[in-house]
């Protein structure tokens, strides 16, 4: 095995995975089939390959665990560079985020009711830390799959998707607090108050950040930067604040600068000098994005343990939570949005941030009942039903498309009134 797994096989094995996920990203594009799912297939292919040369007791979840980290900062500033802070964007951004709050918290507490109902030995309250994953969307499937539909519909799932994976990470964390330190007073006024911390820590550090780097001569500045964002991250974890809203806050501050810099701060901001790091910065952030979402989601593919999708009770607990999550997601879409919900409905895919959220699960609140097959039936199954959902949308929308063009006689019927009235009343 040592000799297979050398330095130049081990190149030749990264620079083939990458080459085959560009491909799959061009597939995607063309069938509305989440790279994801097929990065997942490749990953369990390999997981066999590995297996037949004698390398079945090599440990991946180390590496799992700092690429779903890297991972999980580059996609949260990757969606809020695209976030731009606008007036006619306040009402869609606001009902993005409460779609994104209501259907996670409601989801949660449904699926929390199943585990707790089905899995022995799982108390209340640790089903709602088991829950939080399973109830967050993927903004790491959704934002590359919703490139096709109409803009309005685009950047609904860009918001929300971003919603669910900032809010679903605080809940997370101050479920796990919670539950680590139950005889710890604070609560929710504690949290608030970390919160409340870290939002103000973000802006200072943000502002500091764009003033400093502004001025930085150098051309290899901006991987100085994803180090610093990185550095940032790390650092506010040991402090025990909500590290993604660093991220979060600095991707909207230079995404928005014209907004922030404003009054006596305006003179301190070179625009131009900016907005070369914001452009940089927003390539240098989708290519890592892509890199690590490559690697990640074959990992945990090498990672599955298929015999798990074979139990009865992991179908039933499964298609449970599933049906809960398309429910709920059907009232809270038709409340705020209205009729016009497809393919809206099926767009709710779960994938990195719960994988992610699952393996950073305390080992004191670790429930033995539990089994891992769930969130990868759970995965698999919410990516598959917005693959069909997109796919049909895609139909739906190119059937409309040929109709409209294969009648371009009552086009002109309908133009023809206002192109001959002018004209007749010339001739009176």
């Amino acid at each position: 095995m040592e000799e297979i797994m050398n330095s130049y096989n081990l190149i030749i094995a990264t620079s083939l995975i990458l080459i085959l996920s560009f491909f799959f990203g061009e597939v995607s594009k063309k069938t509305n089939i989440p790279s994801v799912l097929m990065l997942i297939l490749l990953g369990i292919l390999l997981k066999f390959g590995i297996d037949a040369m004698g390398g079945a007791d090599l440990d991946f979840f180390p590496i799992l665990e700092v690429l779903g980290i890297v991972g999980l900062i580059m996609i949260v500033l990757e969606a809020a560079l695209e976030l731009h802070l606008e007036k006619d964007k306040y009402i869609p951004i606001a009902k993005a985020f409460g779609i994104a709050l209501i259907g996670l918290l409601l989801s949660t507490w449904v699926a929390a009711l199943i585990l707790h109902q089905f899995v022995e030995g799982m108390s209340m309250e640790v089903a709602w830390l088991y829950a939080t994953p399973l109830s967050i969307l993927s903004s790491a499937i959704i934002i590359p799959s919703v490139t096709a539909l109409r803009d309005d519909k685009k950047e609904f799932h860009i918001y929300e998707s971003t919603f669910s994976d900032i809010i679903g990470i605080m809940l997370f964390y101050f479920l796990t607090g919670q539950l680590e330190e139950a005889s710890h007073g604070g609560g929710l006024v504690e949290f608030g108050g970390n919160l409340l911390l870290t939002i103000v820590l973000s802006l200072l550090a943000s502002y500091i950040i764009v003033l400093v780097f502004q001025n930085i001569k150098s051309n290899v500045k901006l991987f100085l930067l994803i180090a610093v964002l990185l550095l940032l991250y790390a650092l506010g974890k040991k402090m025990h604040l909500s590290s993604l809203i660093i991220i979060l806050i600095f991707g909207l501050l230079i995404a928005n600068m014209r907004l922030f810099f404003r009054g006596f701060l305006a003179k301190w901001l070179d625009y131009k000098q900016a907005k070369q790091i914001y452009d940089g910065l927003h390539v240098i952030t989708m290519e890592t994005a892509f890199v690590v979402r490559t690697f990640f989601f074959v990992i945990f593919g090498i990672t599955i343990v298929l015999q798990s999708l074979a139990s009865g009770k992991v179908a039933m607990v499964s298609l449970l939570i599933i049906a809960s999550i398309y429910l709920i997601r059907f009232v809270i879409l038709r409340i705020f949005v209205g009729k016009d919900i497809l393919p809206q409905l099926f767009v709710a895919p779960r994938g990195l941030i719960t994988v992610l959220l699952f393996y950073a699960i305390p080992k004191e609140l670790v429930v033995p009942g539990f089994e891992p097959g769930i969130l990868l039936f759970i995965i698999i199954g919410t990516s598959l039903i917005m693959t069909f959902a997109m796919v049909a949308d895609k139909k739906r929308s190119s059937e409309g498309i040929r109709k409209a063009e294969g009648n371009p006689v009552g086009y002109r019927r309908w133009k023809a009134p206002s192109i001959s009235t002018p004209s007749k009343e010339k001739e009176h």
